[in-house]
């Protein structure tokens, strides 16, 4: 990102947590809507991917159906960002009435057996206002990761929101993974957003389908340190307040390699990430390419470039 448009940017995100959290509700949810109709209509290329990666999830949809799912998407995506900015000014009980979680018996037993919980979540809903609601509503505190983003202040911004919500936030760096162990070894939990990973660290699974790369971290931590796995899945619907699902734990094979290991759990993860945004694909905000065949081949060096 040129320092220029960091700094827009960084602006942008500075405005809407200084503005949209004095708004009142019904208006921000007007204005949120308002922008989503706006950035659907002029079918940028956030919104083109988004219709792409709904054509995995619907395979049967019709482009009319596919208009139809990216212009709900875009509202449920602009959804999170008008409750993001105003969830630092929302009260505690507004926080704990703001969701309702389905099999949640999955995380309250697991913390109560003190041997740590891993939360795996894709980009579904507003997955701070779950965070929110686990740290007032449980009364739990709990570990998560963030990218670093340019500029810097970008960054700190985000952290200070996110800390802001009862969170810790680790910088994804080298030394995090063994920070997260450290928690979990604990009996904490962590959470993490958990269903792109396109790097070479990325483990290879089938979603709808193809093959995409997810994390391996989730698999990795529960088996590292003996910690619960549990997939979490998220949606909106006409009323105030977001739905969840704690899905069953993800076990640790009894036998093979790491690798192996980590491949059938992150296969598992996978699985139940879509079970949950094939129910309502609508406020999955993936607006980035996802699927290795989406990837634009890289070109082969010519001979004088070869190492």
């Amino acid at each position: 990102m040129s320092g220029v448009r960091g700094r827009l940017t960084d602006g942008a995100y500075a405005l809407g947590w200084s503005t949209v959290k004095k708004l009142p509700e019904p208006v921000a949810v007007r204005l949120g809507r308002t922008i989503a109709d706006i950035a659907w209509k002029r079918r940028g290329k956030g919104v083109r991917r988004l219709e792409s990666n709904y054509a995995r999830v619907v395979p049967d949809a019709t482009p009319q159906r596919l208009g139809e799912l990216s212009r709900a998407g875009m509202r449920s995506y602009l959804r999170y960002w008008m409750e993001s900015f105003r969830l630092p000014a929302w009260s505690r009980e507004r926080i704990a009435s703001g969701f309702a979680a389905q099999d949640l018996h999955y995380l309250t037993d697991g913390l109560a057996a003190g041997k740590g919980v891993v939360l795996a979540l894709p980009h579904l809903g507003n997955w701070d206002l779950a965070g929110a609601w686990v740290t007032t509503k449980l009364e739990t505190p709990f570990t998560t990761v963030a990218e670093r983003l340019k500029p810097e202040t970008l960054y700190d911004r985000f952290v200070a929101y996110r800390e802001g919500l009862g969170m810790e936030v680790l910088a994804h760096d080298a030394s995090v993974f063994g920070t997260l162990a450290r928690r979990l070894r604990d009996g904490g939990l962590v959470c993490l957003v958990a269903d792109r990973d396109l790097s070479a660290s990325g483990v290879e699974v089938k979603f709808f389908g193809e093959t995409t790369r997810m994390p391996a971290g989730p698999a990795l931590l529960a088996q590292q340190t003996g910690a619960l796995l549990l997939p979490v899945t998220l949606w909106f619907d006409d009323s105030p307040v977001m739905k969840g699902r704690v899905h069953p734990p993800v076990d640790v094979p009894e036998t093979g390699t790491r690798a192996e290991k980590t491949s059938v759990m992150t296969q598992a993860l996978a699985d139940a990430f879509a079970t949950g945004i094939a129910d309502h694909p609508e406020d999955w905000h993936m607006l980035q390419r996802l699927w290795l065949a989406d990837l634009e081949p890289r070109p082969e060096p010519s001979d004088g470039e070869r190492p």
